[in-house]
Protein backbone atom coordinates (compact mmCIF):
# COMPACT_ATOMS: atom_id res chain seq x y z
CA UNK A 1 0.00 0.00 0.00
CA UNK A 2 0.76 3.55 -0.21
CA UNK A 3 2.16 4.73 2.83
CA UNK A 4 1.88 8.36 3.79
CA UNK A 5 2.34 10.93 6.87
CA UNK A 6 -0.40 13.87 7.76
CA UNK A 7 1.53 17.38 7.48
CA UNK A 8 1.95 19.65 10.18
CA UNK A 9 -1.49 21.63 11.24
CA UNK A 10 0.68 25.38 10.50
CA UNK A 11 1.94 23.87 6.94
CA UNK A 12 -1.89 22.58 6.37
CA UNK A 13 -3.56 26.12 7.75
CA UNK A 14 -0.42 28.40 5.82
CA UNK A 15 -1.70 26.51 2.34
CA UNK A 16 -4.90 27.53 1.95
CA UNK A 17 -4.62 31.20 4.09
CA UNK A 18 -7.15 33.25 3.32
CA UNK A 19 -9.79 30.56 2.09
CA UNK A 20 -13.35 31.26 3.63
CA UNK A 21 -14.78 28.48 3.04
CA UNK A 22 -12.46 24.83 2.89
CA UNK A 23 -13.31 21.16 2.42
CA UNK A 24 -11.17 18.72 3.85
CA UNK A 25 -10.97 15.02 1.61
CA UNK A 26 -10.01 11.90 2.98
CA UNK A 27 -9.19 8.55 1.12
CA UNK A 28 -10.89 5.43 2.29
CA UNK A 29 -8.21 3.35 0.97
CA UNK A 30 -4.16 3.17 1.70
CA UNK A 31 -4.01 6.08 3.92
CA UNK A 32 -7.05 4.81 5.84
CA UNK A 33 -4.45 1.74 6.61
CA UNK A 34 -2.02 3.77 7.62
CA UNK A 35 -4.14 6.54 9.87
CA UNK A 36 -3.29 9.24 8.28
CA UNK A 37 -6.36 10.06 5.73
CA UNK A 38 -8.92 8.39 6.32
CA UNK A 39 -12.76 9.46 7.26
CA UNK A 40 -11.58 9.59 11.23
CA UNK A 41 -8.33 11.91 10.47
CA UNK A 42 -10.24 14.05 7.99
CA UNK A 43 -12.71 14.67 10.83
CA UNK A 44 -10.34 15.59 13.56
CA UNK A 45 -7.81 17.76 10.96
CA UNK A 46 -10.94 19.49 9.89
CA UNK A 47 -11.70 20.46 14.17
CA UNK A 48 -8.54 21.30 14.54
CA UNK A 49 -8.21 24.07 11.95
CA UNK A 50 -11.71 25.35 12.79
CA UNK A 51 -10.29 25.32 16.66
CA UNK A 52 -7.34 27.08 15.49
CA UNK A 53 -9.11 29.81 13.56
CA UNK A 54 -11.39 30.48 16.73
CA UNK A 55 -8.31 31.09 18.86
CA UNK A 56 -6.44 33.20 16.41
CA UNK A 57 -9.98 34.89 15.37
CA UNK A 58 -10.46 34.08 12.28
CA UNK A 59 -13.91 33.06 10.52
CA UNK A 60 -13.65 29.75 8.08
CA UNK A 61 -16.26 27.21 7.27
CA UNK A 62 -14.56 23.71 7.28
CA UNK A 63 -16.12 20.43 6.16
CA UNK A 64 -15.08 16.98 5.88
CA UNK A 65 -16.17 14.04 3.76
CA UNK A 66 -14.27 11.09 2.81
CA UNK A 67 -14.81 8.81 -0.48
CA UNK A 68 -13.38 5.66 -1.47
CA UNK A 69 -10.37 6.25 -3.12
CA UNK A 70 -9.40 9.57 -4.82
CA UNK A 71 -7.67 7.94 -7.79
CA UNK A 72 -10.76 7.22 -9.77
CA UNK A 73 -13.23 10.11 -11.24
CA UNK A 74 -16.30 8.09 -10.37
CA UNK A 75 -15.77 8.34 -6.95
CA UNK A 76 -14.31 12.12 -7.29
CA UNK A 77 -17.75 12.98 -9.09
CA UNK A 78 -20.06 12.54 -6.17
CA UNK A 79 -18.12 15.48 -4.60
CA UNK A 80 -18.79 17.59 -7.22
CA UNK A 81 -20.66 20.01 -5.42
CA UNK A 82 -18.95 20.01 -2.63
CA UNK A 83 -15.83 20.75 -4.17
CA UNK A 84 -17.03 23.30 -6.40
CA UNK A 85 -18.43 25.44 -3.70
CA UNK A 86 -15.41 25.55 -1.68
CA UNK A 87 -12.34 28.17 -1.87
CA UNK A 88 -9.75 25.69 -0.78
CA UNK A 89 -9.38 21.87 -0.81
CA UNK A 90 -7.01 19.77 1.31
CA UNK A 91 -6.52 16.58 -0.12
CA UNK A 92 -5.62 14.16 2.74
CA UNK A 93 -4.56 11.11 0.01
CA UNK A 94 -1.27 10.14 -1.75
CA UNK A 95 -0.30 12.86 -4.37
CA UNK A 96 -1.97 11.00 -6.88
CA UNK A 97 -5.39 11.89 -5.47
CA UNK A 98 -4.05 15.47 -5.18
CA UNK A 99 -3.48 15.53 -8.83
CA UNK A 100 -6.53 13.69 -9.73
CA UNK A 101 -8.91 16.21 -8.05
CA UNK A 102 -6.92 18.90 -9.36
CA UNK A 103 -7.51 17.05 -12.84
CA UNK A 104 -10.76 16.63 -12.64
CA UNK A 105 -11.61 20.32 -11.03
CA UNK A 106 -9.68 22.83 -12.77
CA UNK A 107 -10.63 25.73 -10.90
CA UNK A 108 -10.22 24.17 -7.48
CA UNK A 109 -7.17 25.07 -5.23
CA UNK A 110 -6.32 21.72 -4.47
CA UNK A 111 -3.35 21.44 -1.37
CA UNK A 112 -2.34 18.24 -0.52
CA UNK A 113 -2.90 17.42 3.60
CA UNK A 114 -0.45 14.88 3.56
CA UNK A 115 3.68 13.73 2.19
CA UNK A 116 3.64 10.35 0.39
CA UNK A 117 6.09 8.33 1.86
CA UNK A 118 6.25 4.94 -0.10
CA UNK A 119 5.13 1.55 -1.01
CA UNK A 120 5.23 -0.35 1.96
CA UNK A 121 3.55 -2.79 4.67
CA UNK A 122 3.36 -2.77 8.36
CA UNK A 123 5.50 -4.75 10.18
CA UNK A 124 4.17 -4.07 13.95
CA UNK A 125 1.42 -1.87 14.99
CA UNK A 126 2.12 1.78 14.24
CA UNK A 127 5.34 1.03 11.76
CA UNK A 128 5.19 0.70 8.34
CA UNK A 129 8.61 -0.03 6.03
CA UNK A 130 9.15 0.33 2.44
CA UNK A 131 9.38 -2.89 0.05
CA UNK A 132 8.80 -1.96 -3.24
CA UNK A 133 10.07 1.34 -4.96
CA UNK A 134 7.97 0.63 -8.56
CA UNK A 135 10.64 0.09 -11.00
CA UNK A 136 8.57 -1.02 -13.52
CA UNK A 137 10.64 -4.68 -13.89
CA UNK A 138 10.38 -6.58 -11.08
CA UNK A 139 13.09 -9.13 -10.26
CA UNK A 140 11.64 -10.59 -6.97
CA UNK A 141 11.29 -14.26 -9.32
CA UNK A 142 15.18 -14.51 -8.31
CA UNK A 143 15.82 -12.71 -5.16
CA UNK A 144 13.77 -14.73 -3.04
CA UNK A 145 10.83 -12.57 -2.52
CA UNK A 146 12.96 -9.80 -1.28
CA UNK A 147 13.59 -6.32 -3.02
CA UNK A 148 16.93 -5.01 -3.36
CA UNK A 149 16.41 -1.87 -4.85
CA UNK A 150 14.06 -0.68 -1.70
CA UNK A 151 15.27 -2.67 0.67
CA UNK A 152 19.06 -2.49 -0.07
CA UNK A 153 19.84 1.14 1.33
CA UNK A 154 21.98 1.64 -2.02
CA UNK A 155 19.51 -0.14 -4.05
CA UNK A 156 22.69 -2.59 -5.42
CA UNK A 157 21.84 -4.93 -7.77
CA UNK A 158 25.11 -7.86 -7.67
CA UNK A 159 25.30 -8.23 -3.98
CA UNK A 160 26.17 -6.69 -0.34
CA UNK A 161 28.48 -3.46 -0.38
CA UNK A 162 31.83 -4.60 1.72
CA UNK A 163 30.55 -2.09 4.78
CA UNK A 164 27.57 -4.54 5.66
CA UNK A 165 28.42 -6.14 9.05
CA UNK A 166 26.68 -9.17 11.33
CA UNK A 167 23.56 -8.73 8.52
CA UNK A 168 23.15 -5.51 9.43
CA UNK A 169 23.72 -2.08 6.68
CA UNK A 170 25.90 0.37 7.55
CA UNK A 171 24.05 3.11 6.86
CA UNK A 172 22.48 2.00 10.03
CA UNK A 173 22.95 -0.94 12.22
CA UNK A 174 19.40 -1.19 12.57
CA UNK A 175 18.71 -1.96 9.13
CA UNK A 176 19.14 -5.55 8.21
CA UNK A 177 21.22 -5.96 5.22
CA UNK A 178 18.93 -6.76 1.98
CA UNK A 179 21.40 -9.10 0.19
CA UNK A 180 21.99 -10.94 3.56
CA UNK A 181 18.14 -11.35 3.84
CA UNK A 182 18.07 -12.63 0.13
CA UNK A 183 20.55 -15.12 0.76
CA UNK A 184 19.63 -16.50 3.72
CA UNK A 185 16.10 -17.11 1.99
CA UNK A 186 17.41 -18.83 -0.96
CA UNK A 187 19.53 -20.95 0.66
CA UNK A 188 16.54 -22.11 3.10
CA UNK A 189 14.56 -22.74 -0.28
CA UNK A 190 17.27 -24.96 -1.64
CA UNK A 191 17.43 -22.16 -4.52
CA UNK A 192 21.11 -20.56 -3.82
CA UNK A 193 21.66 -21.60 -7.39
CA UNK A 194 19.60 -18.28 -8.76
CA UNK A 195 22.26 -16.02 -7.13
CA UNK A 196 25.05 -17.81 -9.40
CA UNK A 197 22.80 -17.07 -12.97
CA UNK A 198 24.13 -14.11 -14.67
CA UNK A 199 21.51 -11.36 -15.62
CA UNK A 200 21.47 -9.14 -18.07
CA UNK A 201 21.10 -5.19 -17.11
CA UNK A 202 18.35 -4.37 -15.03
CA UNK A 203 16.19 -2.02 -17.87
CA UNK A 204 15.98 1.28 -15.93
CA UNK A 205 13.64 2.93 -19.04
CA UNK A 206 10.68 0.90 -17.29
CA UNK A 207 11.05 3.22 -14.12
CA UNK A 208 11.03 6.68 -13.77
CA UNK A 209 14.16 7.60 -15.95
CA UNK A 210 11.84 7.67 -19.09
CA UNK A 211 8.91 10.51 -17.96
CA UNK A 212 5.92 9.58 -16.55
CA UNK A 213 4.57 5.98 -16.69
CA UNK A 214 1.56 4.37 -18.40
CA UNK A 215 -0.64 0.81 -18.31
CA UNK A 216 -2.18 -0.14 -21.24
CA UNK A 217 -4.01 -3.37 -21.27
CA UNK A 218 -6.09 -3.20 -24.83
CA UNK A 219 -8.37 -5.89 -23.31
CA UNK A 220 -10.11 -3.69 -20.95
CA UNK A 221 -10.59 -0.48 -22.93
CA UNK A 222 -13.86 0.37 -24.17
CA UNK A 223 -14.25 0.26 -28.11
CA UNK A 224 -16.70 2.61 -29.72
CA UNK A 225 -18.48 1.36 -32.87
CA UNK A 226 -19.88 4.30 -35.00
Amino acid sequence: MIVAEQKKLDEIRGSVSGARKILIVGCGTCVTVCFAGGAQEAAILASSIRMANQLDGQTCEVADVTVQRQCEWEYLDELADQINGADAIVSLACGVGVQAIAERFPNAWVVPGLNTAFIGMPTEQGIWEERCAACGDCLLGITGGICPIARCSKSLLNGPCGGSEAGHCEIDPNIPCAWQLIHDRLEKLGKLELLLEVQPPKNWQKARDGGPRKVIREDLRLTHKE
